[in-house]
């Protein structure tokens, strides 16, 4: 309860953050993919609860010090914006370490809308692991968060059968934004909270629906809200 509780909260902040754009106060990093993959290297904003904008508000985390919980953030099929990296700035005023992926730059790619991919699924993971490797963030309180596209691959992450397969590696939570629902038969390997219009016509709110109803019982809950 708890979890969900503090899911909803976060929920909630961001769908009142969505087009408010935080000034930006992280940093850019890169780090390395996973073993095998293209690009050798990643890269991303990476914006910490001690520092930047949380550090000129005065808000720390909950627990005062480090290590914080974190959250990797997958933006949509135009590509890391300052949208999100101002929601990186905003999870960071909150107490968490947040990762803003940048999927589409080091590949060369400057839009994928009206086309997919699953890179930024496994992106994820190699966001999880270097953030696991910090020593101001706590690897057993990594979640996943996407918009649109970003939202189907964070979905993608967290499905047992999918990405989450190849690692042993888990996130806490996955927060998906009007994601494209088509897993049949899904298992969750983390509670997953997904955020949908009902008139949403690109990502239609009844495939969630169906994805839901038809969801394993041996996976974690999934929360959907229209």
């Amino acid at each position: 309860m708890r979890l969900t509780f503090r899911i909803s909260l976060l929920a909630i902040g961001l769908a009142l953050l969505l087009g408010s754009g935080a000034a930006s106060a992280g940093t850019l990093v890169k780090f390395p993919n996973l073993p095998g993959q293209t690009p050798a290297n990643l890269s991303g904003y990476l914006a910490r609860p001690d520092s930047g904008l949380s550090a000129e508000l005065g808000i720390r985390d909950y627990r005062g010090e480090g290590p914080f919980p974190a959250v990797v953030v997958l933006h949509s099929c135009i590509g890391l914006t300052g949208h999100f990296t101002g929601i990186a700035d905003r999870l960071s005023s909150w107490g968490y370490v947040a990762l803003a992926v940048d999927s589409f730059g080091p590949r060369g790619i400057s839009s994928r809308c009206g086309s997919g991919g699953i890179e930024q699924a496994f992106d994820a993971y190699a966001a999880l692991r270097y953030l696991s490797q910090l020593d101001f963030v706590d690897p057993a309180r990594v979640a996943v968060l996407g918009e649109s596209l970003g939202g189907y691959a964070a979905l993608y992450a967290v499905e047992r059968d999918m990405a989450a397969r190849d690692f042993a590696e888990r996130f806490r939570a996955a927060i998906v934004y009007y994601p494209l629902c088509g897993f049949p038969a899904a298992s969750m390997t983390a509670p997953t909270l997904i955020l949908i219009g009902e008139a949403d016509e690109a990502s239609p709110a009844e495939r969630c629906r169906e994805m839901v109803a038809h969801a394993r019982p041996d996976g974690a809950p999934i929360t959907l809200t229209v």
